[in-house]
């Protein structure tokens, strides 16, 4: 009932975007959903799936007692507990259990192939991961990553999901492979996005004094600022990441 509420209230909401968008010639809200369908794709791991899927069926929401939007759909805590590491695994990267009850409509997605974002889109709208699903990725972090890895290498693809939690555990370790994925998926630019918010994560200092940086989280920076793809940007983006990977292996 949550999941039908939501959706009638997106499409509510997407209605009015559509409509601002063909009636208002030349306006700033831009919504492309193909765009916005690919940046907020994720990757479904595939260990444990259906039986974690068949228990998150059978979730009900729990609504926040202070009178808030915001709710709980989550396993108990020994089911949680009774769970294998690669079945914890794939539970938080397709459930997040903490949700809200509305819904984030993305503006200026257009033309997404000659962008570099300087944030990720959420995947799950408006639901975010529950403290002990971010202290299991944390505390786990090496399994978490090496799981990473093999589901990317064996699907070509590196969901939303998996980007926000490299970002999450700042998985820096990870900068080569990420940088061999991009060129792989030259059509995935969020891969470039990542790379930069692992920088910022960071605080490394080449890019922290950048005129990248500060178009991107600067203090006229919003969402959406964006640096434009080029070749030149692109290959500045994976010199400086493995500039800041170097730096910290060799601490």
């Amino acid at each position: 009932m949550r999941g039908l509420f939501l959706i009638l209230i997106c499409l509510s909401s997407l209605t009015r975007v559509f409509a601002q968008t063909e009636n208002e010639a030349g306006s700033d809200y831009i919504m492309d959903p193909a765009a916005i369908e690919f940046r907020t794709k994720m990757t479904i791991p595939p260990y444990g799936l259906a039986k974690v899927k068949a228990m998150i069926a059978k979730l009900s929401p729990v609504a926040d007692k202070d009178g808030t939007d915001t709710g709980v759909l989550a396993l108990s805590a020994v089911d949680f507990k009774n769970l294998s590491l690669r079945e914890k695994f794939t539970y938080t990267m397709i459930h997040a259990e903490v949700y809200a009850q509305n819904c984030d409509i993305p503006e200026n997605q257009k033309a997404i192939d000659k962008k570099i974002f300087g944030k990720l889109l959420d995947g799950f709208n408006e639901a975010w991961w529950s403290e002990r699903q971010t202290d299991f990725l944390q505390e786990n972090r090496d399994s978490v990553m090496r799981l990473i890895q093999e589901s990317v290498t064996r699907s070509k693809r590196m969901g939303v999901n998996y980007k926000e939690t490299i970002e999450q555990i700042n998985g820096w370790q990870m900068i080569p492979f990420i940088i061999e994925y991009a060129k792989n998926t030259p059509k995935d630019k969020d891969a470039l996005t990542l790379l930069l918010l692992l920088m910022k994560r960071g605080e490394y200092s080449e890019f922290m004094k950048s005129t990248s940086f500060k178009k991107l989280y600067g203090d006229t920076s919003n969402y959406y600022s964006y640096l434009d793809y080029n070749k030149e940007n692109e290959a500045l983006i994976y010199r400086r990441a493995m500039g800041y990977y170097n730096e910290k292996k060799g601490k």
